[in-house]
């Protein structure tokens, strides 16, 4: 499912336009976007958090020539599903 799919289904599961959707989905995204960017976090009740964690700095190694390459820290944003969300997709048979 891809941004077009969640846009389509939530349309006509509320009645609203595509487009109205479309404008309200952006909005959520970035609203979620930019408190990351602050350093803060977006807990969504019986889904999930989104916040951001720091990476060390560590030594990794390139599989095509063997040589060690040094990666700086830095921090990335990170999902912690909710118990119901994680409930949910267990029951999935892959």
């Amino acid at each position: 499912m891809n941004r077009a799919d969640i846009i389509r289904n939530v349309s006509d599961g509320t009645g609203l336009t595509r487009a109205e959707v479309s404008g309200v989905f952006e909005g959520v995204l970035k609203t979620i976007e930019s408190e990351l960017a602050r350093g803060g976090t977006v807990e969504l009740r019986r889904f999930g958090t989104f916040r951001c964690v720091r990476r060390a700095a560590r030594t990794a190694v390139n599989p095509r020539t063997g040589q060690p390459i040094k990666v700086k820290a830095r921090t990335i944003p990170a999902f912690k599903p909710s118990p119901r969300l994680r409930q949910a997709v267990s029951k999935v048979k892959l």
